[in-house]
């Protein structure tokens, strides 16, 4: 044991950086990390066998960034991803991008050479702070042993706190092999400050309210940043409380259960018809943790034009960076309600005043039947749509009781959007999605840090034929880590959104757009993996159940109709409500 002195007060003991790394990762809560060993962080995979952590080898970097960014998202926790220095560092930059974009805290760990020959072009060497200065938070360099518990610890508060993102920690191996004294409680970070303009002032918060009582048509729209915030319950008390419907971002769905009576669904680029022009149509905007990004609004010339907003974001950057608002309430958006809330109750606000009762009718009118989806109760008539197989993957999580413990990662593309449509998330945390950046091959890694996060749930993978070849080399991380993940590929032969916008604006010239794929069943077997193909309805569901209920994680390759397309669409450079329908009468969906 050593002995306290001035410098080392509580008797801490001195440790290499390789073991102080881990162990603050372990003070900081962390039991999992995702990662590839190479060369400058090899001292810190030496030292891993002395810490309870688990490490899940992936078989290429951008999956361990995209299973930390998954975990992240599926448990509310910072997810860890760790890489060497060089190409290691540099196949991390999708995936920190996707993080940065979509808000999602990570935490990701680069070995790095020797500080003595930093700047001399050493092997695998690269300026990996250079590269992610504006695709994470912050970035840190560890030169010294010294430098790695507090930097560590300084990068967690940094990706939790206010609009979360990754951070980047860069350590050199000496660092990793020199020693030091390691004190975890002595490194704390500051307590954190949050930015002076994150305080909505009561003013704006009357001027809100009084921005609400005048209101006849207002309509919420509830972001990512309702999850993010834990703000859920909060968003709809308010919206009870007002009456007031509320839409819903791609990545706010589940947010706000589906199956709620003012829940109108989502919203944008390929959202409900009647949501874009119950927006289009509204005096008040309510824009709740999100931050009207161009899949949402459409032409921003003509967005809303006759409606007041209200802009409650944590993040001052995004007030009045692509729409001006009349109110901006900066700050937590679960402490903004709260406050909000308490501030009706002392002016004696009644609950459950009804004033938009007329405003929710017509909303219902605009609406119409259109809730039920005509291309799901088509007759069998040989072709399998993309919509059958999205629509019974939630009947059978429905039937089984499971909708709420059921989580689906998408890839990105058509299958995304049909899965935005077709499946209703009445659970908060169930919808895995890369939103802002929209990185194809980012659902089968995230789903495998979704599983890990929470292993008692069923998690499926949605993905199309071109993304999922893109991490497919992580079928066999599923295999090794014992993992039972369902994947549904819907397999059109094409890159399916390229072909739909060559189809309606690139005068049908599919360059490049059709894509050969292995027989992915036989794919998932040689992994160890064991799959089904679906080429017919009646098979859909069945086999939806198999692989539900099999001990291990199954494929199935869904044979869908090549030129399906997803509508509603809105054009580039058009009005939200401009909406491009569907224009095969004989797959012509209610809503269109």
């Amino acid at each position: 044991m050593p002995k306290a002195t001035k410098t080392n007060p509580n008797n801490a003991p001195t440790l290499t950086g390789a073991e102080i790394l881990w162990a603050t990762l372990v003070g900081e809560g962390v039991s999992t990390v995702f990662g590839y060993p190479g060369g400058a962080i090899l001292p810190a995979y030496d030292a891993l066998r002395k810490f309870p952590i688990h490490h899940v080898l992936v078989r290429h970097e951008q999956g361990a960034a995209h299973m930390a960014d998954g975990y992240a998202r599926a448990s509310g926790k910072t997810g860890v991803c760790v890489a060497t220095s060089g190409p290691g560092a540099t196949n991390l930059v999708t995936g920190l991008a996707t993080a940065m974009i979509d808000s999602i805290p990570v935490v990701a760990i680069t070995g790095q050479v020797s500080s003595k020959v930093l700047g001399s072009d050493a092997f695998q060497e690269i300026d990996i702070t250079g590269i992610t200065l504006p695709i994470t938070k912050h970035n840190f360099v560890a030169t010294r042993a010294e430098d790695i518990a507090p930097m560590i610890r300084e990068a967690f508060q940094i990706a939790q706190s206010g609009r979360p993102g990754p951070v980047l920690v860069d350590i050199t191996k000496d660092a990793q092999q020199g020693s030091c004294v390691y004190d975890f409680e002595a490194v704390a970070p500051a307590p954190y400050r949050p930015h002076p303009m994150l305080r909505a002032e009561t003013p704006e918060m009357v001027k809100a309210i009084e921005l609400m009582r005048a209101s006849t048509r207002p309509v919420i729209l509830a972001g990512h940043g309702i999850i993010q915030s834990g703000a859920e319950r909060e968003v709809i008390a308010f919206a009870e409380r007002h009456n007031i419907p509320i839409a819903t971002t791609l990545l706010g769905l589940g947010g706000i259960p589906a199956s709620h009576p003012l829940s109108l669904g989502m919203m944008g680029m390929h959202g409900e018809s009647w949501v874009n022009n119950a927006i289009q149509q509204s005096d008040l905007l309510l824009a709740f943790g999100m931050r009207f990004d161009d899949r949402v609004t459409g032409n921003l010339a003509t967005y809303a034009p006759n409606a007041k907003k209200i802009h409650v974001e944590i993040d001052p950057s995004e007030i009045n960076k692509n729409v001006k608002v009349d109110v901006a309430l900066i700050g937590d958006l679960k402490e903004v309600l709260t406050t909000i809330a308490k501030i009706l109750d002392e002016r004696g606000e009644p609950r459950g005043v009804d004033v938009t009762k007329q405003w929710r009718d017509e909303i219902r009118a605009m609406k119409g039947d259109a809730s039920v989806r005509d291309i799901i109760n088509l007759p069998d008539n040989g072709h399998l749509y993309a919509a059958h197989v999205i629509n019974d993957i939630w009947q059978e999580a429905k039937a089984a009781g499971r909708l709420d413990s059921t989580i689906i990662a998408t890839d990105v593309g058509q299958h995304q959007m049909w899965e935005a449509q077709y499946f209703k998330h009445e659970a908060t945390r169930t919808l895995i999605t890369s939103g802002g950046l929209g990185t194809m091959g980012f659902a089968l890694p995230a789903a495998i840090g979704a599983k890990i996060a929470c292993p008692e749930k069923d998690v499926w993978v949605i993905a199309g034929d071109g993304g999922f070849q893109m991490t497919a080399a992580e079928l066999s991380t599923i295999v090794q880590e014992g993992i039972h993940i369902n994947i549904a590929v819907i397999n059109n032969g094409f890159l399916g959104m390229v072909r739909q916008w060559q189809e309606a604006f690139y005068d049908k010239n599919y360059a490049c757009s059709p894509i050969l794929s292995p027989d992915f069943v036989i794919l998932a077997g040689a992994h160890g993996i064991p799959g089904a193909n679906v080429t017919k309805r009646a098979e859909v569901l069945p086999t939806v159940t198999k692989a539900r209920t099999a001990d291990t994680a199954f494929l199935i390759n869904f044979a869908v109709e090549k030129e399906d397309g997803v509508y509603p669409m809105i054009a580039p450079g058009a009005a939200l409500h401009e909406m491009v329908r569907r224009p095969n009468p004989l797959i012509e969906t209610a809503e269109d």
